[in-house]
C-alpha cells in the first residue's frame, strides 16, 4: 500500500533543531485512508482500536517531536472513535499517560466509570493502563502530550482521580499547565535538542503537580500555611454567603486548591466546609428577624438575602438549628418574649 511518507526538509536538519515527523493521508485514495490512520494513531501512542465515522474519510494529518520523555504530537482528522480495551492493556508493557488540549471540534472521553466532554480549550488525561474509549464526533484538532507512566512520580491512586476529568485552560495550576505546554508545542521546534529534553522534564514535573493537587495531596508543609489558608477560605466564605453558587467547588476554584484539600483543612474545625457554611448563614438569618421593625423583613426575603434558595428547605435548617421555625424566633423577638434556644445542632429542648 502506498504510504505518505513523513516530511522533512530536504537540505536536512539545521544542527540544534528538533525534528518534527509529518504523517499525512491527505495523498492516499479515500478508501487506503482508513486502514494507515490506525496504523499511524496506534504506532504514535498505543495499541487503539481506531473506527472512522466517514465512509470515505476525510484527510488526516500528525505531527509529532519528542522532547526527552514528552512526546507532542498535534491531530487534525474527520470523526471518529479510539477504543482501549482490556486485550490491549494486557499485550502492552510500558503504560503511558496522554495529556490531550482540545483546539478545535468537541471530544468524549470514558474512563475508570466516569465520563466527560471536552470543549474547545479544555484538556483532559488518559491513563493507557486501564480501558478508555475516546469519542470525536466531528471534526477536530488536537494537541496530545504522551509520555510514560515512569516519567511522573505519582501513584496509580492519584492518577485514577484525574483521568476523565476536564480541566479548564485558564485559572489555577490547570492553567499553568496549559499555558507551559502550549508554549513547548509552538516553540520545541526551534530550540537545541538538550534544551528541548530539559523543557520536556520540565512539563512532567508541572503535570506531576497538577495531578497531586487535584488529588489532594498538595497541602502547605507547614502549619501555620494551613492555618492561614483556612482564614483565607472562611473570610472568601463570608463574603460571599449571599451568593446561592457558593459553594466547595467554587471556593476551591477561587483559590486554586482542591476540593479535597479544601476538606482537609475543616477537619481540624470538626465540622464540613458545608456545615459551616449553613451555620453562618443562618445566624445571619437568625439576626435579621430579630431586627426590632414593626414591618420587618419576611422569612422569605431573608432566606434568599443569606443564599438560600428553598424556603422549606431553610425553614427545616433553621428549626433544627434554633428548635422552632424562622417565624416563630421572629413573632417571639418581636413580642419581648425569652427567645433564648438550644446551641446550634443541639434540636427542640
Amino acid at each position: 500500500m502506498n504510504r505518505a511518507a513523513p516530511s522533512a526538509p530536504t537540505s536536512g536538519p539545521a544542527k540544534g533543531v528538533v525534528i518534527s515527523i509529518t504523517l499525512s493521508t491527505s495523498s492516499l485514495p479515500p478508501s487506503d485512508r482508513a486502514e494507515f490512520w490506525r496504523d499511524t494513531v496506534s504506532r504514535t501512542f498505543f495499541p487503539l482500536d481506531v473506527e472512522l465515522y466517514e465512509a470515505e474519510p476525510s484527510a488526516a494529518t500528525l505531527t509529532s517531536r519528542q522532547l526527552g520523555p514528552l512526546r507532542v504530537s498535534a491531530v487534525t482528522a474527520g470523526p471518529q472513535q479510539a477504543v482501549r480495551d482490556r486485550r490491549m492493556v494486557a499485550r502492552d508493557g510500558e503504560h503511558h499517560l496522554t495529556l490531550a488540549i482540545q483546539h478545535h471540534g468537541t471530544a468524549r472521553l470514558a474512563q475508570d466509570r466516569r465520563e466527560v466532554f471536552l470543549e474547545p480549550g479544555q484538556f483532559t488525561l488518559s491513563d493507557s493502563a486501564r480501558p478508555f474509549v475516546k469519542e470525536l464526533p466531528g471534526k477536530f484538532g488536537f494537541t496530545a502530550f504522551h509520555l510514560p507512566r515512569t516519567a511522573l512520580n505519582v501513584t496509580d491512586g492519584e492518577l485514577r482521580a484525574v483521568t476523565a476529568t476536564v480541566f479548564s485552560a485558564t485559572g489555577g495550576c490547570a492553567g499553568v499547565v496549559a499555558a507551559y505546554l502550549g508554549a513547548l508545542a509552538r516553540d520545541a521546534a526551534r530550540v537545541a535538542p538538550d534544551t528541548a529534553h530539559q523543557l520536556g522534564l520540565a512539563a512532567c514535573d508541572l503535570l506531576a503537580s497538577l495531578i497531586r493537587e487535584q488529588h489532594g495531596r498538595f497541602v502547605p508543609e507547614a502549619p501555620e500555611a494551613s492555618r492561614a489558608m483556612l482564614v483565607r477560605i472562611k473570610d472568601h466564605a463570608l463574603r460571599h454567603l449571599a451568593d446561592p453558587e457558593l459553594a466547595p467547588q467554587t471556593i476551591a476554584a477561587a483559590h486554586h486548591v482542591s476540593v479535597r484539600y479544601l476538606h482537609k483543612l475543616f477537619e481540624s474545625e470538626a465540622t464540613t466546609l458545608t456545615k459551616w457554611i449553613q451555620t453562618q448563614r443562618l445566624a445571619m438569618c437568625r439576626r435579621d428577624l430579630a431586627r426590632p421593625s414593626l414591618r420587618g423583613p419576611g422569612v422569605a426575603s431573608v432566606a434568599r438575602r443569606w443564599g438560600f434558595t428553598s424556603p422549606a428547605h431553610f425553614s427545616r435548617v433553621f428549626r433544627a438549628a434554633y428548635g422552632m421555625s424562622p417565624s416563630e424566633w421572629q413573632a417571639a423577638v418581636r413580642a419581648g418574649e425569652d427567645a433564648r434556644t438550644p446551641a446550634s445542632g443541639a434540636g427542640r429542648r
